[in-house]
C-alpha cells in the first residue's frame, strides 16, 4: 500500500486537493492521510479537519507529500522546511500548490529546479530564492520529481502529480481529468458516457 500525505495548514485551499485526494482514495493500493503543525486544521471553506499526523510523525517512507495552499503558508517552521528540503535532496516526491510554492521558494527549495507559482514578483523580498530564471508563466510545472502549481490550476495539478506516481497510464489520468474540465455532456461527446 502506497501513501500520500495532505500537509494542510489552518484556512487551507480545500478545493486545491479535492479532486487529487479523492482519486487516490478510490485506487485499491493507495492511501490517504493528513498532516500539519497543529492537530485540528480549518479549510477556508470551514470543513474542520483532525489530521493523522503532525509534521514530526510523517513516516519516511511515505510515497508522495502534496503542500496544499491557503492563507497560512507565511509560517516559520524550519521543520517543515527540513522535511521537504529532505525529500528534495533524496529524490523523494513532493507536489506543491498556491501558497505553499511561497513557502518553498521563501525557503530556498526552488532554487536548483524549475517551477512555477502564483507570480515570481510576490517572491522579490524573498532573501533566500535566487531562481527568478527558472519560473515558468505555466499552470503547472514538473521538474524531476517536484510538481509545482499555481492557485488556478486544481486540476492541472492533479493530472500532473497522477501522473507523477504512475498512479494510472497517462492517458486514463487524462481522460480522467477530462471529465471534470470539459464537463460531462462535451466529455460524452468526446468520448462517450463513463456511467453507461
Amino acid at each position: 500500500m502506497k501513501t500520500v500525505v495532505f500537509v494542510l495548514l489552518d484556512e487551507y485551499a480545500d478545493w486545491e486537493g479535492a479532486y487529487l485526494s479523492s482519486q487516490f482514495n478510490q485506487l485499491p493500493n493507495w492511501t490517504v492521510k493528513t498532516a500539519s503543525v497543529q492537530q485540528e486544521v480549518s479549510s477556508m471553506g470551514g470543513f474542520k479537519t483532525s489530521v493523522d499526523y503532525f509534521i514530526s510523525d510523517i513516516p519516511a517512507d511515505v510515497e508522495l507529500l502534496v503542500l496544499i495552499g491557503g492563507n497560512s503558508w507565511y509560517l516559520e517552521s524550519q521543520e517543515l522546511t527540513n522535511l521537504v528540503a529532505n525529500r528534495l535532496v533524496t529524490g523523494k516526491k513532493v507536489a506543491a500548490i498556491c501558497g505553499a510554492v511561497d513557502f518553498l521558494a521563501r525557503n530556498g527549495l526552488l532554487n536548483d529546479r524549475k517551477h512555477t507559482g502564483n507570480a515570481v514578483y510576490l517572491w522579490q523580498e524573498y532573501e533566500q530564492y535566487t531562481n527568478t530564471k527558472g519560473f515558468v508563466e505555466q499552470q503547472v510545472v514538473v521538474d524531476s520529481l517536484l510538481v509545482t502549481a499555481n492557485g488556478t490550476a486544481t486540476l492541472s495539478f492533479t493530472n500532473e502529480v497522477l501522473k507523477l506516481v504512475n498512479a494510472m497510464p497517462d492517458d486514463q489520468v487524462d481522460q480522467t481529468i477530462a471529465l471534470h474540465q470539459l464537463g460531462f455532456y462535451t466529455y460524452c461527446e468526446k468520448f462517450g458516457n463513463p456511467y453507461a
